[in-house]
């Protein structure tokens, strides 16, 4: 917390811009409150303490940017300017380093098998080799070179490396070589949903969520300009802590597939939405040449009659898929319902009505009460 209440004075002295640094924040505290909770529920769990690692990477960059452009760029007079530009690279390494291990041990910090600990060790001695090249380097920078920061605040040859530093062009294998880690957990994760059942399968349903949430922010923010870095810090730093979390504490796991599925009706409903109003708006003005505040009121009109039954439809073709268990469940009380309009024997209809609540939800027991009434 201390780490980040100093990031807007320390940015506002460097005269810097707030936003990008809020973002980050955005990122940051909520995977850091995830952490703290996981790490105090379930201490034996590493993920908990991985999770409270990257937002102390975080912040460490966050605050060690404009320090060292205060020291470097606007001349004031502050100790440990080196160790400011070291820790820079403190935000790049956590991302890429830390948070991956995460998916391989969900949930419960655990491998499934022994030859998964030497994928683990693979993986964290090359991310140790990444991490020792990547400080060397800036070490090795300051200490030959000297510090001169470019307009971003970064060290200006290591972008370029030369003379003590050009081996940093090989070091970057180690960085690809820990990339083609990430399929590899990804791959562990999809086998063990495809085994799971009961909660363990609605805890990989809440961890695939979330990432769908983090790659969908990462491609927005590349694809729309204007949403850029804000659908990241929603994805990264706000859906994917908070499935996490769900996941791994085991909190109302049962909800995801009404979440799931209301996420993607809405979606669609509103893709299609935009675009038959698109649609109908160029029609009017384009090909029929009306350019009047009418024919936008009216594609309006028409886009939000459609609103109502194109949801209905769709909310049924997407609980068919992804929520099967309340489709079935609305197909067998309509069934029931229609029946019952020609039933006329009471004892038909209770054993009916009984028979449709243990299809429908399953209960351990079922009791009825008939009033008598002469």
């Amino acid at each position: 917390m201390l780490l980040a209440v100093a990031v807007i004075p320390l940015t506002v002295l460097a005269h810097q811009g707030v936003q990008a640094n809020a973002t980050q924040l955005v990122i940051g505290l909520p995977i850091c409150a995830v952490g703290f909770i996981v790490a105090r529920r379930q201490p034996r769990n590493p993920i908990g303490w991985l999770l409270l690692a990257v937002p102390v990477g975080v912040l460490l960059s966050l605050d060690a940017e404009p320090y060292a452009w205060m020291v470097y760029r606007l001349g004031y007079r502050l100790p440990f300017g080196p160790a400011a530009v070291v820790l820079e690279a403190a935000y790049f390494l956590v991302l890429f380093v830390v948070l991956p291990p995460v998916f391989l041990l969900f949930p419960d910090g655990v491998l499934p098998s022994p030859r998964w600990r030497w994928v683990l060790r693979c993986y964290l001695a090359i991310a140790a080799g990444l991490v020792a090249a990547a400080y060397a380097t800036v070490v090795i920078i300051i200490v030959t070179q000297g510090v001169h920061l470019d307009a971003s605040g970064g060290l200006a040859a290591i972008d370029h490396p030369s003379g003590s530093t050009a081996w940093l062009s090989k070091a970057n294998l180690l960085f690809l070589a820990v990339v083609a880690f990430w399929p590899v957990f990804a791959g562990r994760l999809v086998l063990s949903w495809r085994r799971a059942s009961g909660d363990r399968r609605q805890q990989l349903k809440w961890l695939m969520t979330g990432s769908a949430a983090a790659v969908a922010g990462f491609l927005i923010s590349n694809l729309v300009p204007a949403l850029d870095p804000g659908a990241i810090a929603v994805g990264v730093g706000v859906v994917l802590p908070a499935c996490l979390g769900v996941a791994i504490l085991r909190y109302r796991l049962y909800d995801i597939d009404r979440i799931i599925s209301r996420t993607l009706a809405y979606a669609i409903v509103t893709g299609l939405l935009v675009g038959v109003y698109a649609a109908l708006v160029l029609l009017t003005t384009q090909v029929f040449r009306v350019h009047t505040p009418v024919a936008v009121a009216a594609s309006t009109l028409a886009a939000a009659a459609l609103f109502n039954p194109l949801r209905r439809r769709v909310q049924q073709v997407v609980d068919r898929r992804f929520n099967r268990a309340r489709y079935d469940a609305d197909q067998t009380v309509a069934a029931f319902a229609a029946r019952l309009k020609d039933a006329v024997d009471l004892d038909s209809v209770r054993d009916d009505l009984a028979g449709v609540v243990h299809q429908a939800l399953e209960p351990a027991h079922v009791s009825m009460w008939i009033s008598q009434r002469d």
